[in-house]
């Protein structure tokens, strides 16, 4: 490991960062230093910027995805390296997108796909509970609440802890495989150091899966976490007590699933339909007036 590298590992440790944003930041700067040949501390504004202008013109990155990148870079330029390195980059206004949802046949289809056991938990775990993906990664066997039904949630995004839920079919396949493997520092540990899982591993483990079963839409992992509020909110459960179990701060972060809930949709009827309804009371109306 690179003097730089450990020196940006020990600033972020000591502003507590989380662990998914510590690896988001350091894949920043390693982007950075790969397409440019050489160390990051010895490139100019201009070399940025120009890595910006590629990752957006050339590899066509959204908005966000370059958004994550720049704070990982600006991280790394104002508190790692000596030399300050102020660069341009405006991420525009941010288009407001509706979160894609899959049909509960495809979840179904989509967590079957693994034959490898972990693979189809870390599955369930993420639409059973509508967990994040650093949270799967952050699970541990004593975060499983067998006679609460719930399922802890640690250090949650904004640090926050919270209970979610513990589905019976998630847990009936749990436990075969904790008395066959005997996890003790994560619930699924990466199979070659028994370390936290990356985010990189459970993405391309739902990607994987997603393509086995052919299913076209709802790409990247979080699509499992909307589908579960969605389906949740399409069965009747109440907008606030999603919000809690999903661990959002604020409720309108919550309401955008109405926009996407079938459920609450079917219930407006287009005017369309019954114009032809108004028009003939009206009529009648007229007709009684006559009488």
């Amino acid at each position: 490991m690179s003097p730089l590298r450990k020196k940006m590992i020990r600033e972020m440790q000591l502003r507590n960062l989380a662990i998914n944003t510590q690896e988001n930041y350091l894949s920043s700067v390693t982007g950075l230093a790969r397409h440019c040949q050489k160390s990051p501390d010895k490139l100019t504004r201009r070399m940025i910027e120009d890595y910006l202008l590629h990752l957006m013109k050339e590899r066509g990155l959204e908005k966000g995805s370059c958004s994550t990148v720049v704070t990982g870079l600006r991280f790394f330029y104002n508190h790692v390296t000596t030399t300050k390195i102020p660069f341009t980059y405006s991420r525009g206004t941010k288009p407001k997108k509706l979160p894609t949802v899959l049909a509960q046949e495809q979840v179904s289809h989509i967590i079957n796909a693994p034959t490898n056991i972990k693979h189809k938990l870390i599955l369930m775990a993420t639409y059973s509970a509508g967990l994040r993906a650093s949270e799967v990664a952050a699970l541990k066997p004593e975060h499983i609440e067998r006679k609460r039904e719930l399922i802890k949630v640690v250090n949650g995004k904004g640090g926050k802890d919270r209970y979610t839920l513990l589905s019976k079919k998630f847990l009936a396949e749990l436990d075969p495989y904790v008395i066959k493997f005997k996890p003790t520092s994560y619930l699924f540990p990466s199979s070659w150091n028994q370390q936290r899982l990356s985010y990189g591993s459970i993405r391309k483990i739902y990607e994987t899966a997603r393509k086995k079963a052919d299913v076209k839409t709802g790409a990247g992992i979080h699509t499992l976490r909307h589908s579960f509020a969605t389906h949740l909110l399409e069965a009747g459960y109440d907008i606030r007590r999603l919000q809690i179990l999903l661990g959002h701060r604020y409720l309108s972060t919550t309401l955008i699933y109405l926009h996407v809930s079938r459920r609450s949709l079917s219930k407006v009827c287009s005017p369309l339909d019954f114009i032809d309804q108004e028009l003939t009371g009206r009529r009648d109306n007229t007709d009684d007036s006559d009488n």
